[in-house]
């Protein structure tokens, strides 16, 4: 029997996950990438010396990546070195007030029992609840395709469902534990860039927090693209075909089955199957006639968005004082920022935002004395962004830099380049120009986010961030694997 031939759009984690899944299973797979090399939001780029992350740069959930490789006979060590980082990140509240969270449990303990006596005690019951979350949540839930209502049907399911608190909110669950406002904020940051407030995301990502003090933050050397370079390597061992700077304009439908893909170049691909990891709207709306589309415009623009972001990439020809590898600068309430994306979009007037050194941890993504340096304000998407916005912005956040942290760094920038709604429109045609993809709210959770099947093509299947499990580097990999799954059940292969 001849193999099935399946096309995969977009090399981001999700196809690549899919790619490597059903090469695996004895199919002729070829990857087709827009830009001109793998890993989607998770690009790398050099300059000088100075090697960037583009998008991803925090390693959670460590277990997702050991269980991914795992499947092909491989571990994360055969492609990637990881460091746990000691303290996992900084979060600072202003010039004296500054949070080192340690990797040690007791210790966290011990620093939360300084800030509001017997938050230590409160912690190990949060998290035990956390657990249970991670282990449902993480190990079955969102392994399920989410195509209808009887995968979840089971009577031990719903009772595991309703004791992951999926009607009740972060932001009261939090509450329940800790009174402390440092606390709070500390215990609602891993939320932040699922799409909405604490206030409405489901305390089931508690589950979060459960990844985040219990299992650590982690660093793979030479930086997170590591990451793709090693499932680059997984996927052509078992025999992908990774075509680069292959952008698709069209999916060819004959009589509700996908027959091939058209290049922007004019070049034809047939196909068996065809799996778009690629921006679901964008695939939806413009690389498919608009009678084989799943979701009408108006649906699409009734989707709540989870932040884009505003990027700054700096090369600095000094080491930093008074950084971590990751800080979190709350020194602004969060509120008004929190408004300025969930509910009346709009520039912040005084943003949060994160700063990412990785030079300190690694010595290799910068020139030796130098400083790289990653900033991130999250943003609400589909905003107007310009060269005058941006610079504006990346003032902002510096004066409050330089401030806290009690040194100049402008002066010392040779290098600097920003990314925004727009490039994140051109580079990856993402929807609104999002970052992190849908919001994960309870109305945008499971069965009812967009399909990861095409209703009226039969061969056309959705992977990645805009459909199930939901956005992040994790779950984009799982995304990959329950797809494969089903196209290997619904296809016999």
């Amino acid at each position: 029997m001849s193999k099935k031939h399946v096309v995969v759009i977009g090399s981001g984690f999700a196809g690549l996950s899919v790619a490597t899944h059903l090469a695996g299973e004895s199919c002729s797979v070829t990857l087709l990438e827009k830009n001109e090399t793998p890993g989607g939001r998770a690009r790398k780029f050099e300059h000088q010396g100075f090697v960037f992350d583009m998008g991803p740069s925090w390693y959670w959930m460590p277990d997702v990546f050991e269980d991914y490789f795992a499947r092909f006979g491989k571990k994360p060590s055969d492609y990637y070195d990881l460091i746990r980082l000691d303290p996992s990140y900084a979060v600072i509240y202003g010039e004296q007030e500054v949070l080192d969270i340690p990797a040690n449990m007791d210790e966290f303990k011990a620093m939360l029992d300084r800030i509001e006596p017997g938050a230590g005690k409160q912690l190990d019951l949060f998290l035990e609840q956390a657990k249970y979350k991670y282990e449902v949540g993480i190990h079955d839930l969102v392994k399920r395709p989410s195509r209808s209502l009887l995968e979840f049907a089971s009577p031990g399911l719903l009772v595991d469902m309703v004791k992951m608190d999926i009607f009740q909110s972060m932001s009261k669950h939090v509450c329940k534990f800790f009174k402390s406002e440092q606390i709070i904020r500390l215990m609602e940051f891993p939320v932040l860039f699922l799409g909405e407030t604490a206030e409405n995301i489901p305390a089931l990502y508690s589950l979060m927090n459960y990844a985040d003090i219990a299992l650590g933050t982690w660093y793979p050397k030479k930086g997170m693209h590591e990451i793709i370079r090693g499932m680059v390597s997984l996927a052509e061992e078992k025999g992908v075909e990774i075509r680069y700077g292959s952008e698709v304009e069209e999916i060819e439908v004959e009589k509700g089955i996908a027959k091939r893909v058209r290049l922007i170049s004019g070049e034809k691909i047939e196909a068996d199957i065809v799996i778009a990891g690629a921006d679901y709207h964008h695939v939806d709306k413009h690389l498919l006639n608009p009678n084989y589309s799943n979701y009408s415009e108006e649906y699409w623009d009734k989707r709540v968005m989870a932040p884009s972001s505003l990027l700054f990439y700096l090369g600095i020809d000094k080491k930093l004082k008074n950084l971590r590898h990751h800080n979190l600068f709350f020194d602004e309430p969060l509120g008004p920022h929190a408004d300025a994306i969930y509910k009346n979009p709009r520039w912040p007037e005084k943003p949060l935002f994160y700063a990412s050194v990785p030079s300190i941890t690694d010595p290799t993504v910068a020139p030796e004395g130098k400083e790289n340096m990653f900033l991130l304000i999250p943003l609400a998407p589909d905003l107007e962004d310009s060269e005058e916005m941006r610079e504006k912005y990346y003032h902002i956040i510096m004066d409050r830099l330089e401030k806290i942290t009690g040194q100049d760094v402008r002066s010392h920038v040779i290098y600097k380049r920003s990314y925004a709604h727009s490039d994140f429109k051109s580079d990856y045609h993402a929807f609104k120009g999002n970052a992190y993809g849908l919001a994960n709210t309870l109305l945008q959770t499971a069965i009812l986010k967009p399909s990861l099947k095409n209703k009226k093509v039969k061969n056309l299947y959705y992977t990645g961030q805009l459909t199930v499990p939901g956005p992040g580097v994790p779950p984009s990999l799982i995304s990959g694997q329950v797809v494969a799954k089903e196209v290997i059940k619904e296809n016999n292969l």
